[in-house]
């Protein structure tokens, strides 16, 4: 798909991000402030970096940021921010979860996981809201009791089955389309904030 050079496109290379995505978790951060000084914060589907460089800029040098991609990264140096650590693997693989349980518990999980679209909306969305239940039960093994969870999802009829997954988990859950998002997109991000506790979920690591 061609890369549209957008104000967004644009303002990410004026800032030295790797890609525009950045935004969408900075209008985000910048309404909820769910990111605190000092906080551990794992990235899911982090490739190419941005939103852990983001995340480091926010919770300083104190806190640290492990990011997981199926694609390998380059490891990112934020001045004056936290450490950064970017592990190529599948979330779904034990081993990996394994890793991710012991460099744990997070006070934040994001995720900007999306699958490769096939332009059928409907197996797109799918498979969507599969990575996004992937999230969430990953999120449930590694938060901190009151920890927060921001996820991309493709809105579809499987949508507000996963908002209520949410809820379960969540004080307040939040959905929001960022400004950085293309009109056309189907993308939502889901905020969960407050995580209560461990609890079983249903729909996860496929």
């Amino acid at each position: 798909m061609r890369k549209i050079q957008d104000h967004y496109f644009q303002k990410a290379r004026k800032d030295k991000y790797p890609a525009r995505s950045v935004y969408k978790l900075e209008e985000a951060q910048k309404k909820h402030r769910f990111l605190k000084t000092g906080d551990k914060v794992l990235d899911l589907g982090c490739h190419p970096g941005s939103w852990s460089m983001y995340a480091a800029k926010i919770i300083g040098a104190n806190g640290r940021v492990v990011g997981v991609d199926l694609q390998a990264s380059a490891h990112p140096a934020v001045k004056g921010g936290a450490p950064i650590t970017l592990l190529q693997g599948d979330i779904c693989d034990p081993g990996v979860i394994e890793v991710l349980d012991a460099k744990g518990p997070f006070h934040a999980v994001v995720s900007d996981m999306a699958p490769k679209t096939t332009g059928n909306k409907f197996s797109d969305h799918v498979r969507s809201v599969e990575l996004s239940h992937n999230a969430l039960t990953i999120a449930s093994q590694v938060l901190i009791q009151g920890g927060n969870f921001y996820c991309k999802v493709f809105q579809g009829e499987d949508f507000q089955s996963f908002v209520v997954e949410v809820k379960k988990l969540f004080r307040q859950v939040k959905i929001i389309k960022p400004k950085s998002s293309r009109e056309e997109s189907r993308e939502v991000f889901v905020l969960g904030v407050g995580y209560r506790g461990k609890t079983e979920i249903s729909g996860g690591l496929k």
